[in-house]
């Protein structure tokens, strides 16, 4: 009987996400119109953030949730006005992150259709 791998192994686990979050987050630093969405001066609680939701969407460590609850994406994202224009810049760099990692392409389809749905239900300005 074979044994289940989740999407988090199969991919390379941690070190994965690590490189994903990392290369995505060097984009928006120089991104103005991104960079606006995060008020702190220093990405790397963001970046950690990201980090460790994805790591428990995809099914590793549960480090999110202890730390921080449920992950609640669309009320966290509430206090900033989010429209077509900061979803298409999101998706760019996360292109890009995603692309730098070199995925089999199951994998990385997989990968992008959620990036894409995600990026699209965080929109709550028509602009």
């Amino acid at each position: 009987m074979a044994e289940q791998v989740t999407f988090y192994e199969a991919v390379g686990g941690e070190e994965t996400f690590h490189r994903l979050v990392h290369r995505f987050y060097q984009g928006v630093a120089d991104d103005p119109d991104l960079r606006a969405l995060y008020p702190e001066e220093d990405l790397g609680p963001a970046e950690e953030r990201l980090r460790l939701f994805l790591i428990q969407y995809w099914g590793g460590p549960t480090t999110y949730s202890q730390r921080r609850g449920h992950p609640r994406l669309r009320m966290r994202h509430v206090p900033f006005v989010i429209g077509q224009a900061e979803r298409d810049a999101w998706l760019r760099h996360m292109r890009d992150a995603v692309d730098d990692l070199e995925l089999p392409e199951p994998l990385e389809k997989q990968l992008w259709d959620y990036f894409t749905m995600a990026a699209q239900s965080m929109v709550n300005s028509p602009t």
